[in-house]
């Protein structure tokens, strides 16, 4: 009994101990709907208080998920799927219109313990987005679906279609208005990157990225962004990273923003807070490229960076960390 009591006694003093390094393992999760928000001046009380409502319910969503000893895959895909659901965000339901006055939709998740990740991208009848890309990835052998292909792939897994309508809304209807006009600050004044995602850190240590979107206001049919492009919008290493991009999606593809994020740290053995800032607010600001990501490490750290005006972001740990903001 004293060699047993010597042992748990030797294992409470290496827990503490790491616990003093910040190693202990720890369950977190980032939220993003999109960076480039509205300007202060037109951000009402009532609105910024529908846009604080919504993130905290996928925040806590997400965050429940991983209490309840729930996967990081989970934990994204909750979170993502209540940002779908709002009205609010250019994901889903109120997503941007392209120029043909029609929503398209693109989306992807990556699991950073295997490296297995889904994505679709032009959809139009699909209600939450998120859950097909995960689909995608679960039950097929691809990595990258689109159009009517992925559509036709939702009906054999038994997912429902609704109609292009239903995404529609009318303050979308009135951005693409205003793009059609020209008025290219008017659009983007009303959220003209409003991609959502998620990233979280489960208890097992496994971390995932999930980013949805509806893409750029009056889009040439058919344009994919950086949100389903693995490594470019999205990706997750458990030895790095897992990272949810929103921007503008060409400046993104173009310098694979979420990779270079994962290879800077593990070939430059940069931490987290300084792969990002490297790339989100010095490489990316170098090209022109405007957005931010949300970010969690190995151990749970998270980054919430942008390089514009404001995020509409959330994080939560199970330090007690729980917050929600815009600017």
């Amino acid at each position: 009994m004293k060699a047993l009591g010597t042992w748990l006694a030797g294992i409470c003093l290496a827990l503490a101990m790491a616990g003093a390094r910040g190693e202990t393992p720890m369950y977190s999760i980032a939220i993003h709907g999109g960076a480039g928000t509205l300007p202060r001046s037109e951000m009402t009380p009532q609105l910024e208080a529908q846009y604080r409502a919504d993130l905290q319910k996928a925040l806590d969503a997400g965050f429940k998920v991983l209490t309840d000893r729930g996967t990081s895959m989970d934990a994204v895909t909750a979170s993502v799927r209540i940002l779908e659901d709002s009205p609010l965000f250019n994901a889903g339901k109120g997503a941007v219109f392209n120029r043909e006055a029609q929503v398209e939709l693109d989306a992807a998740v990556m699991d950073g313990a295997t490296l297995r990740a889904g994505a679709v991208a032009g959809l139009k009848h699909i209600k939450n987005p998120i859950d097909l890309a995960r689909l995608v990835m679960e039950q097929s052998q691809h990595v990258l679906l689109i159009g009517s292909g992925a559509e036709e792939f939702a009906l054999d897994h038994g997912m429902t279609l609704v109609p292009n309508s239903y995404f529609h809304t009318e303050r979308r209807r009135e951005q693409l208005e205003r793009a059609r006009r020209g008025d290219k600050l008017a659009a983007i004044k009303l959220n003209y990157f409003g991609t959502v995602g998620a990233v979280a850190r489960d208890k097992n240590g496994n971390i995932a990225a999930a980013t949805s979107t509806g893409g750029m206001t009056g889009k040439r049919p058919g344009r994919v962004g950086d949100s389903p492009i693995i490594g470019a919008g999205t990706y997750a290493n458990n030895a790095t990273c897992a990272i949810s991009g929103t921007g503008h999606g060409e400046f993104f593809i173009r310098q694979v923003v979420a990779h270079d994020i994962h290879a800077l740290m593990e070939y430059r053995g940069m931490s987290l807070e300084q792969a990002v800032n490297e790339v989100v607010k010095k490489k990316l600001v170098e090209r022109d490229g405007e957005g931010g990501v949300i970010a969690v490490d190995a151990r749970g750290t998270l980054a919430l960076v942008f390089n514009t005006e404001g995020m509409f972001r959330g994080a939560r740990d199970a330090r007690g960390r729980n917050e929600v903001a815009i600017y």
